[in-house]
Parts: structure tokens; sequence; C-alpha cells
């Protein structure tokens, strides 16, 4: 009997069942049981696994999040760990396993296969964009979208009141969130973390619309975006280890600066986790299950520490190793697009 497993890691984001369903359709059709871990990488700590089958994956396409459960669980620093994985993942009688998830997840993946203690297949998701080897992960479409919508609502409340608006989304390492949805959204401004600030430049850019007679403004920030003066919880020695994590807050320091160097009432809304949640695009349902779809063929061609990717459109494959070996940033195209837009009329 052919087995075949799979792991939700890292952050959820919408899209995420959509890869389930499609493996379970997929491998059943090619002969395999479909195992579920529970919780990420601790599930397979745990030994917390169930079959997945056409019944337990029926009317999932459109839920958010992942009916697996997820966990930031990095057994990488601790051997014990390690050791029940591979105890686990040898007794479950698995030929491969397929783990979805983002940078993180996908880095332990290939640690584990390095060591010969797993075979496994990589599904990229990542909200932010930030995975080489592939066009788009799934997620990100939804993320942008509900961004969009959030900056389009908040369009009217600013003219409404003549305030400058901060939009702060997700985003920590790269910015591609904030350029599309700037885009998209008619944002005045787009701040990212691969171009350093300006503030000066961003000044006087709301001090010329004000002159034109636009007395308000849209600017959109991603949260991991570098300010001169500015400290993120990440590197602030102050705050404690377990909030390390959370980058946040850039957007309030952005909007503080702005009224207090021009005097516009500025206001600032951090949309956070609600980028992550609800129903999927149908984009990110399609991409979702056409990565899946790809990962069984991988797995049942024993392309093992591969992953599925987007490529012009096409389902191809590529190395993990090559995928995690750095974040891709922004295409500097869209940002001469976004600064077309800077700050106009």
């Amino acid at each position: 009997m052919k087995k075949i497993g799979i792991l939700t890691g890292g952050a959820d984001c919408p899209g995420l069942n959509s890869v389930i369903r499609a493996v379970v359709r997929k491998g059943m059709q090619e002969g395999y049981v479909v195992t579920g871990i529970k919780n990420g990488w601790l599930g397979l700590i745990e030994n917390d696994m169930r079959v997945l089958d056409v019944k337990s994956t029926t009317g999932i396409l459109d839920r958010g999040g992942t009916i697996l459960g997820t966990s930031r669980v990095n057994p990488l620093a601790d051997e014990e760990q390690i050791r029940k994985i591979k105890e686990n993942y040898q007794r479950s009688g698995m030929d491969a396993l397929i783990a979805v998830g983002g940078e993180e997840t996908l880095k332990i993946a290939l640690a584990l296969y390095q060591r010969g203690i797993i075979r496994v297949v990589g599904v990229p998701k990542s909200i932010d964009n930030a995975l080489s080897g592939t066009d788009y992960a799934f997620g990100f479409d939804t993320a942008v979208n509900i961004a969009t919508q959030c900056i389009d609502r908040l369009h009217t409340t600013a003219e409404s009141h003549h305030r400058i608006m901060v939009v702060e989304v997700m985003g920590l390492y790269t910015g591609w969130i904030a350029v599309e949805a700037g885009i998209a959204g008619g944002a005045d401004i787009v701040l990212i973390p691969e171009i350093p600030i300006k503030l000066d430049e961003v000044y006087e850019h709301l001090r010329e619309r004000h002159k034109r007679g636009k007395p308000f403004s849209i600017i959109v920030i991603s949260e991991g975006t570098k300010i001169e003066g500015y400290l993120p919880k990440s590197t602030d020695p102050n705050v404690p280890v377990v909030e390390k994590r959370r980058f946040g807050s850039v957007g309030e320091y952005l909007a503080k600066i702005i009224e207090d160097n021009t005097g516009y009432e500025t206001r600032v809304s951090v949309l956070g986790y609600i980028q992550r949640g609800g129903t999927p695009t149908s984009f990110d349902r399609v991409l979702g299950t056409r990565l899946g779809v790809k990962a069984v063929e991988l797995a049942r061609d024993q392309r093992f520490g591969k992953m599925a990717s987007l490529r012009d459109n096409k389902m191809r494959f590529v190395d993990i190793e090559e995928a995690v070996r750095e974040r891709k940033q922004v295409n500097m195209d869209l940002v001469d697009i976004a600064n077309i837009f800077y700050a106009g009329p």
C-alpha cells in the first residue's frame, strides 16, 4: 500500500485547504492513501495524524485557514524532536511527505531531507510572495485583494476629514503586498523594506498635494519597512524575547512623525491578520489546486527535495534549496509604476 503524507506549517493563509483537497484527490487517483499530519511539524513529533479521504475534504475549497491546523514549531534545534520525527515518519509507512509552507517550513523540510530522515516535496505558501523559485505563492492574491478593499474604504473617510491615512500591511522583509495593493487601491505613497525611506521627500509630496487642493492622502507601508529613528520590536533590547517576532507599529510611528512635521492630521490603520483570514480568491483556489496536483506528481516520480512552482503560468518545479536560498525582492518595474502616482494629482 502506497502512502503519502501532508502537513501545513508556519502561518496560515487562504488557499491551504485547496492544496489539501487537491493532494487527496490526486493522491487517491495515483493509488496513495493520504495521511494528514496535524499542526505542522508538531504532528510528526507527537504522531498526531489521520487518514484523509474525499469525505473529509469535501466542502473545504472556499474555507480559509487549514483543516489540519498549523504551528511554528521548529524541531531543528532539538535532536530529541528530530529523533521522534524520524521514528514516526518511518512507523507511518509514508513513501513521501508533502510539506506546505513558507520559508521556515521549507527550510526545515530541506534539512530533514538532506539528513535522510524524510523524503519530501514542497509546496510554496507565502502571503508576502517572498519565496524564490515561483512567480506566485498562494495566499498572496487574497492578501492583496483584502488590502485593496481596505484602502478603497479608507479613501472616503480620508477625503471627508481631510486626513492623511497610513495603511500598514503585512510584509516583514519584502513589499509585494504594499506595492500591488497600493497600485490597485490608488495609494499616493507606497513605502517598502527594499527601498530606504526619505522622510523629507514624503513630507514634501504631502505638502505639494495640499497646495494642489488635495488635503488628504493614502500612504501604504509594509510592516517591516525601516524608518530612521524607529526601532522595531525585533531589535529593541527592552522588548521581551517572546515578543521579538512581532515587528508591528511602524505605521503608528510614521503617522506620528508625519503629523509632527507637517501639521496635517494623520491616522493609521493596521490591517494585520485580516489579510490572512477569510475566503481565498479564485486565483488562490486554482493556484493551490494546481500546486497540490503537481506535488503529488513529483512524489509519484520520486523527485524529492523539489518544490512545485508556477513559472510563466505553467506548473514547474525547482530545488527547495533554490527556493529558500534568498527572499524574492519586489519587482522594481512595479515600483516604477507605483512611483508614477507617487503623491500625484
